[in-house]
């Protein structure tokens, strides 16, 4: 299975497991140098990046969500996506370059119609793809999900959704719906 096979595939299996729907967004944080076999940082892999955006953006597009891409930690983890996926956020003032955002959230600019990037976000959901840290830009709270995927090339492959929290104690009554 090519890259973008397994990334349109994971994609499309998150989207069943975690029940998104129109409007929702999904982070995505790559090492393009973990998927091809090198160790994080090392190896930045534009091309890669390309099959992987491809993959995951056929998937959510098809579905109208909304893919957001975290830069790598030299543009301190902020978030490529389209603006009207933050509408209202504040917009940070920066261009992600191969070593200075990574691959993937320089494919992602260059690719969105209208690409904003942002210094954080909540998500509905996420894929982290090289072990990569997304979490920080998931909403509360992050539930692990597996699917049939388990790396993307040669980096291991993470995928989470949210549910919103319990409140109330033992008392409270929770919507099964929800969860």
């Amino acid at each position: 299975m090519t890259i973008i096979e397994q990334c349109e595939q994971a994609t499309n299996e998150l989207i069943e497991v975690a029940k998104l729907k129109k409007g929702d967004i999904v982070v995505v944080g790559c090492s393009t140098s973990e998927v091809v076999g090198s160790k994080i940082g090392t190896n930045s892999d534009p091309d890669t990046a390309k099959n992987i955006f491809d993959g995951i953006y056929k998937a959510l597009k098809r579905k109208g969500i909304y893919l957001a891409v975290q830069c790598c930690e030299h543009l301190n983890r902020a978030i490529v996506t389209e603006k009207e996926a933050v509408l209202g956020a504040e917009i940070v003032n920066v261009i992600p370059q191969k070593k200075a955002g990574g691959s993937l959230a320089t494919v992602a600019y260059q690719s969105f119609k209208n690409p904003v990037v942002v210094e954080e976000i909540k998500a509905d959901a996420g894929m982290d793809i090289g072990d990569t840290f997304i979490g920080m830009h998931l909403k509360k709270v992050a539930v692990p999900v597996r699917i049939s995927i388990k790396s993307i090339g040669e980096a291991h492959l993470t995928l989470a959704r949210v549910r919103p929290k319990f409140i109330g104690g033992v008392r409270a009554i929770y919507d099964e719906n929800l969860l």
